[in-house]
């Protein structure tokens, strides 16, 4: 059976006990628990939990708080500044975005100079740019530092810096040099040379790299921290795998709001306004191409006007085509996403998704001239003539047969090749979303299936 921690907490909050027997045993519960406790408090429980803690405490655990700015709120400035003051500068930027823009100068303003330096660093980059996720929670030494020396530069930054198990080094010119472990530094001799334990081929990361560009290699290295360098070879911040996390997850979530049509990700305490701006831009290009749908179908008017039961099996062969190219596409994306395939295997992906969708129409097309041929033949449906003929039955199930099989093949190949030509021409392939896909797979399977009929039937 789980623990329940939130209930333990919540039970020594209400206790009876000191202050600091209180302070002690929370102390002992990681912070994303004691996060979760807050919102089960009263603003008044809140506030005392904060004096009781003490300000560094309550920043670490404000960093796991979701709606962080709720509870800034409840705190005086100056509190509110010395514990964002306390966070790791990408948390404390995170935190200041979520605020009213006067409320967060307000708060800068009472903040050293230091830590608002660190902020401004970061928030000089954009959003979609690797600098924008980094910190400034690091130690870095000078490769000219002797064992000895190294280890106290350590021990004396690692009192307010918890980023201790890499070590960084620069060279005397202040450029990147490499990395130590802290491991080879405190087993090695005093007569050892610190140049000889740096990692001098580490990988890096420049700050106004896309980060979508970066998810590939931070995935490939699983390192605990990853440097991060401007334009001079300088270090300026690193991206901790907790950052590495929290990059994954918004990716995959942006990722995944454009597949289903958005243009960002959203979340429940956005506003309705806002909600209908990040949907708006996909609805009225689908609109557009909805037009296009239904003036491909007014094209085949005739076929419609003659052939009246050709319209039931429509959605028959629409649906089994969006299906399918949904279904390439999924897999495209996703294996783009995550760098399985190198440039050179992009033409393998076509061709396995066409290979694997006309398999997939050739037994579902079979599967549906029996449905359909039987359908017709049970019911005895005429089809272009005023009474039922086996024939006009035999020509409209191949008709569906045929379109199925070859709707389903070419939507492979467009849900495998359109995020395979966005990435060519430096687009995110997410951006070939699921309903307009679904968009293009139907006009293909219009084509095809009007096109047949209209052939088989008005032509010959």
């Amino acid at each position: 059976m789980m623990r329940d921690y939130i209930e333990e907490l919540q039970n020594i909050i209400e206790s009876n006990k000191s202050e600091q027997e209180k302070k002690a045993l929370i102390l002992q519960y990681h912070e994303s628990d004691i996060a979760d406790t807050l919102e089960n408090l009263t603003k008044e429980q809140r506030l005392k939990l904060y004096r009781i803690l003490g300000t560094e405490p309550v920043s670490e655990i404000f960093a796991y708080l979701d709606n962080v700015s709720e509870y800034v709120e409840e705190l005086p400035q100056e509190n509110a500044a010395d514990i964002i003051e306390l966070m790791d500068s990408d948390d404390a930027v995170d935190v200041l975005e979520e605020l009213d823009e006067a409320q967060c100068k307000e708060i800068i303003s009472l903040m050293e100079p230091e830590s608002i330096a660190d902020i401004q660093l970061i928030h000089q980059f954009d959003e979609d740019q690797i600098g924008s996720k980094m910190t400034t929670n690091f130690i870095l030494i000078s490769k000219t530092n002797t064992i000895k020396t190294a280890m106290k530069t350590v021990i004396s930054a690692a009192a307010e810096n918890d980023n201790v198990a890499t070590i960084f080094v620069e060279d005397e010119y202040h450029h990147f040099f490499g990395v130590l472990d802290l491991r080879d530094l405190i087993i090695a001799r005093e007569n050892d040379d610190l140049v000889s334990l740096v990692k001098q081929n580490y990988p890096y990361f420049y700050a106004t790299e896309l980060v979508e560009e970066c998810i590939g290699r931070l995935k490939d290295y699983a390192l605990d921290s990853y440097p991060i360098l401007n334009a001079k070879q300088e270090l300026i911040g690193v991206v901790t795998s907790d950052d590495v996390v929290e990059v994954l997850e918004e990716e995959l979530g942006d990722d995944y709001a454009k597949l289903g049509g958005l243009t960002e990700e959203e979340n429940l305490n956005e506003s309705i306004l806002l909600s209908v701006k990040k949907r708006l831009p996909w609805l009225v290009a689908l609109l557009f191409l909805g037009l296009v749908v239904s003036s491909l179908i007014s094209g085949f008017e005739a076929v419609v006007a003659t052939l009246p039961m050709i319209v039931f099996f429509q959605s028959l062969v629409l649906d089994m085509a969006g299906n399918t190219g949904t279904q390439s596409l999924a897999v495209t994306i996703r294996m783009l996403s995550m760098e399985e395939v190198k440039t050179k295997e992009l033409l393998k992906v076509c061709l396995k998704e066409i290979k694997v969708g006309f398999l997939n129409g050739f037994i579902l097309s079979i599967l549906a001239f029996g449905f359909v041929f039987c359908f017709l033949f049970i019911t005895k449906q005429a089809i272009a003539s005023s009474t039922y003929n086996h024939l006009e039955a035999l020509k409209a199930s191949g008709i569906v047969s045929v379109a199925l099989l070859g709707s389903m093949t070419l939507c492979s190949l467009i849900g495998s090749a359109v995020p395979i030509f966005f990435l060519k021409i430096k687009i995110d392939p997410a951006v070939a979303s699921g309903p307009f896909i679904t968009t293009l797979n139907d006009i293909i399977a219009i084509v095809l299936y009007y096109g047949l009929a209209y052939l088989l039937f008005l032509v010959f």
